[in-house]
Formats: C-alpha cells, structure tokens, sequence
C-alpha cells in the first residue's frame, strides 16, 4: 500500500474539505476549547472563496471553511512555507469572513467567532514550542479579551510526539500530518486504532486517486522543492548583503523578489493559481496580478 502526504494541497483538501466528521475531530483537537461544551458538533462546509461584495477590492481563497450550529466560522489552512505576508494574510481572511456576517443594518450582536487555525510545515518562531494561540488582550491591567477572532498557529517541524500534554487527540492529528509521506510501508497502530484518524489514512491510498491528480501531486512537491531551494539562497544572499550593508529590510526585500520569481515562473508553466499560492504564500489575487 503507497500513501501520499495529507501535507500537498490535494490530500488536505481532501480529507479535511470533504469530510465533515475528520474536520470536526481534527478542530476539536487543535483549537484550545476550554470547555467540552464548547466543542463543535456538527458543521456545514462554506465557500472556501471569500469574495468581496466590491468586486475591485481583494479576495482570497482558503483551503477549508465551515461553519457550526451555532454560526462560529472556522478557517483551515495548510502553509509550506513561512512568509512575513503571511500573517497579514490569516488576519485579512478571518476579518473577512468575520465582517462579511453582517447584512446592512443588521445588529453587531448577530456577530459570531471567527477561529483560524493554520498548519506550518515551517519554523518562524524563536520560541521552543510549536503550538501559538493569538487573541486581542488588553495587556496593562484586566487581561481582558476582545472576542472575536482568534487565530492558531502550529509549527509542524517543531512538533514531537512527546509534545501531547493532556490532549491526546492533538497529538494523534498531528503524528497525522507528520509521520506519514510517500516512504510509510506501515501506519503506527495507535493511528489506525483511532476510528476518525483511520478513515482519513484511507483517503491518503494512492489508489484513490486518478492518473492526472497523481501527475499534479508530484509536481505540487517538485515546486515546492524548488522553492525552498531558491528561497533559501536567496536568504543567505540577502543575508550576507545586508550585514554587509547594515540594512535588515534588504533581507526581507530578496526573499519577497525571490518568491515573486518563482510564481511567475510557475505561473508561465501553466500550474492553478491555487497551487502556486499554496507553494509561495502569495494570495491567489496576486498569483493572477503577476
């Protein structure tokens, strides 16, 4: 039995984008609900587009949005690598879709939570651990928290196993994501023995797929080699200009170039907008701008 990734674009998509019952397991363990009633139980799948009623200003895609019985919206993005837009990216589509809610004269207390969760197979933090929960806090006095939005962060190639703390779901998802690839001859037991976790191995069997989706998920991973690769010298180009000029945004502004290269090139060669953004963490819009 060969198995692909569930990391590329079309595994994720398909596992956590068809599937209602692995998404709610999978947000269940990874968003910091600090009560079981605060669980979802069951959702709907929303366009994953968020299109601007203005249709000069921007819009986006996301890999999966839904939304549960209580009219909380979650967002569900897999990242390949880390940029600095990024962030503002995550922040532009959860306040979208938060906004986008409301009808004209509709009350803000109608307003419901938007989550965002986002899966990094990058590093972009000094800290040690993987797991980063953001939230609008006043920081001076009352701790107290502007509900709304609120965004997670989860650094794959910091996580270990040994990494679970009291949520063993968290971990079973997330051994997912990072243990299996092209290379499993055998998935772990305790994977297999989890009913939600088994049924999404089985959406990752090479069989399951057509001959051209199987073509697509080898050149989405070719790309994504190749941008890393170009990426990386351009950061170690960047960096030794910059120390060499005492300028850090010259850093940045090479590793901004580089990937605005790489998705042209990718773009001349005729690969979906969505899988090129995927690839360089430009949004589609811009994909199509290039």
């Amino acid at each position: 039995m060969r198995y692909l990734n569930p990391k590329a674009d079309l595994t994720f998509k398909k596992v956590f984008g068809e599937h209602p019952d692995l998404v709610i397991s999978f947000l269940n363990a990874l968003l910091p609900f600090e009560h079981p009633d605060e669980e979802i139980r069951q959702v709907e799948y929303l366009n994953p587009e968020l299109v601007p009623q203005n249709p000069l200003r921007k819009d986006s895609i996301v890999d999966v949005r839904c939304r549960d019985m209580r009219g909380r919206q979650f967002i569900v993005e897999m990242q390949m690598m880390w940029t600095s837009a990024y962030r503002q990216r995550v922040l532009f589509n959860a306040s979208k879709a938060y906004v986008s809610q409301l009808e004209m004269g509709s009350d803000y207390g109608l307003l419901q939570p938007v989550w965002s969760l986002n899966l990094v197979n990058d590093t972009f933090s000094p800290s040690e651990g993987y797991y980063h929960d953001f939230r609008i806090v006043e920081t001076q006095e009352t701790h107290e928290v502007i509900e709304g939005l609120r965004f997670v962060f989860i650094e794959l190639p910091k996580f270990t196993p040994k990494d679970h703390g009291q949520k063993q779901m968290q971990t079973l998802w997330l051994r997912f994501l990072t243990e299996i690839d092209e290379h499993t001859v055998e998935v772990p037991q305790e994977l297999m023995e989890t009913p939600e976790i088994h049924k999404a191995v089985t959406q990752l069997e090479e069989s399951a797929f057509s001959e051209a989706q199987l073509r697509g998920y080898e050149k989405f991973w070719d790309m994504v080699s190749t941008a890393k690769m170009h990426i990386s010298s351009s950061f170690q180009d960047g960096k030794a200009e910059g120390l060499a000029e005492g300028k850090a945004e010259g850093l940045a502004e090479g590793r901004s170039e580089e990937r605005l290269a790489i998705a042209r090139n990718m773009k001349a060669k005729g690969l979906p907008a969505a899988t090129i953004a995927a690839v360089t963490g430009l949004s589609v819009r811009e994909v199509g701008e290039l």
